[in-house]
């Protein structure tokens, strides 16, 4: 796809889009107080990096006439492959996903949480949306649809292969050509530091050739872990924009040549130097309809995860890109020129209306049916799923999550336990290699307790934070309350108001993922109705 010639649409198109992105966004309201919070946007021409202050890891970016839509690796969570809208690049919003669920799906049925979907990259051709991604356990895949709200195909197939990941494809509408490009994990294939290059089918699902390395970074003086690639055709050069020299610490390069199969010359376009925006790592170009170039890339943030920011970009008099402020990221800097827009970020609150999830909630498996059944009023009906393996929550499939915001913030959600099985429970979580919940736990007795425990990232059992204590009405008000490097403290209200649980506890990412937030509820195994957790009112407040 050029960036020069993206597909145009009028105004009104444009317009219809974005109503029926608004209507689908959420079952909460779409512009709550903590989204509007949570925007970048300063309200005086500027904005603020991160412009995502979350785990919206990997992003790429395509335009289409005056709609930006940003999609981001999702790993083992489903639905997977989340798919952002802006029409101005600072405020976004989640209107939807692309995967229902992964593939193949008997490997998901259990978390794994750091597989699945690596790295995507989002592209607009021939009327269609395409994303590709690499999944290193078994190899690329495609989805595509006729419109951004789908509906999408199912995953295809079109390399399989260990350790293929960041794949990004490239329809060279100069050459009526279509070429593939993807990077390399060491963990699975023994082989990182490239890219190789495939010669690829019109319609995408098919490659053309065995493939060519088509970039050797060990040939690179001082480059190493080359990966992310995204390809592009400009001013008559391939151009491949990939970071290299690791998550925190490296920086971002661009490879051009004026065959796809190469030789390629690089050049680093954008680095840490004095700033402390570490990486700045891996994410896509994208040119506006006033023809301003942006560069979307993320931020590793320990706990937190993978933040996004927006940093401007210009073409020096040599034809290199020029990203950030002459190299360096930008911290603060005038928004696109682009049409005001209202401040929003992607949506957290959830009233559970009607008894469904927003679109911020993930799963950290492939669902399964009844779950989380509907009913006609309002709250999150759980079902305490029977498991033989209560005591890690790690290990379970049906932990609903969201993202961790990386700004203190007060999280809250109201809890009712019904189930009657003793063990049964039901909780508020801070999800990750390490973690701990409160929450409401049937005992033996037939009464109900308030609960606090933590499961070390070392230990395969978790153990009390703090003492049980009565919640005789079976409710409890559930909080956390999140402060810098994502120590968190937990609290709950049985009904004499808040008091303080256990000690401090510091969230701790996955490898690739960061913390996350999550409800649950589950019970032993056994015979009868193992019942359900009803959750009210969750809000997130900064």
């Amino acid at each position: 796809m050029s960036a020069d010639r993206t597909e145009s649409a009028d105004r009104t198109e444009s317009a219809d889009r974005r109503e029926s992105a608004d209507r689908t966004e959420s079952a909460g309201p779409p512009r709550d107080a903590t989204s509007q919070a949570l925007s970048a946007d300063l309200g005086d021409g500027t904005y603020l990096n991160p412009v995502l202050a979350a785990d919206w890891s990997d992003p790429d970016v395509v335009r289409v006439g005056e709609d930006f839509y940003l999609t981001a690796s999702s790993f083992g969570r489903v639905p997977g492959l989340p798919l952002l809208h802006s029409r101005d690049l600072v405020n976004w919003r989640l209107i939807g996903h692309a995967l229902q669920r992964l593939h193949p799906a008997a490997e998901f049925d259990r978390p794994r949480h750091d597989c699945g979907v690596w790295a995507p990259s989002i592209r607009h051709h021939d009327g269609r949306f395409w994303i590709f991604w690499g999944d290193p356990d078994h190899g690329v895949f495609q989805v595509n649809a006729p419109d951004i709200h789908g509906p999408w195909s199912e995953p295809h197939l079109i390399k399989a292969g260990k350790g293929l990941i960041d794949a990004c494809p490239l329809w060279d509408e100069e050459s009526g050509e279509a070429y593939l490009v993807h990077a390399w994990a060491r963990s699975r294939s023994g082989v990182k530091n490239r890219l190789t290059g495939h010669r690829m089918s019109a319609d995408g699902r098919e490659l053309l050739d065995e493939g060519k390395v088509i970039v050797d970074a060990d040939r690179i003086p001082g480059w190493f872990t080359l990966e992310g690639p995204k390809v592009y055709r400009h001013d008559g050069w391939y151009w491949i924009l990939a970071p290299a020299g690791g998550v925190e610490t490296g920086w971002q390069g661009a490879l051009r040549s004026r065959c796809f199969f190469g030789p390629y010359e690089e050049r680093i376009v954008l680095e840490q130097g004095d700033t402390d925006i570490n990486g700045p790592h891996q994410g896509g170009w994208v040119r506006t309809s006033a023809g301003e170039d942006w560069f979307l890339h993320f931020q590793q943030r320990g706990a937190y995860g993978r933040l996004v920011h927006l940093q401007p970009m210009h073409w020096d008099t040599s034809g290199w890109p020029v990203i950030g402020d002459d190299g360096a990221p930008v911290r603060v800097h005038k928004k696109p020129d682009l049409p005001r827009e209202p401040l929003s970020a992607p949506a957290t609150d959830d009233d559970f209306t009607g008894g469904r999830f927003g679109r911020q909630w993930q799963w950290t498996a492939n669902p399964r049916d009844g779950w989380a059944p509907r009913h006609s009023g309002d709250g999150l009906r759980l079902l305490c799923v029977p498991t033989a393996d209560a005591h890690d929550l790690r290990r379970q499939p049906n932990i609903l999550t969201q993202r961790l915001p990386a700004l203190p913030c007060t999280v809250e959600v109201e809890l009712e336990l019904a189930a009657q099985r003793p063990g049964a429970r039901a909780g508020l979580t801070v999800l990750g290699d390490a973690y701990s919940w409160i929450g409401l736990e049937r005992g033996p007795d037939g009464g109900v307790r308030l609960v606090h425990r933590f499961g070390e990232a070392v230990a395969d059992q978790e153990r009390d934070a703090a003492r049980d204590r009565p919640a005789p009405d079976g409710r409890a008000r559930l909080r956390i309350e999140t402060g810098a490097g994502a120590r968190c403290r937990f609290s709950a209200d049985t009904g004499d108001g808040f008091t303080r649980s256990g000690p401090v506890f510091a969230a701790t990412p996955w490898r690739w993922v960061g913390a996350l937030l999550g409800l649950f509820a589950l019970a032993p195994e056994g015979g009868g109705d193992p019942g359900s957790a009803l959750f009210t009112r969750f809000r997130i407040t900064v």
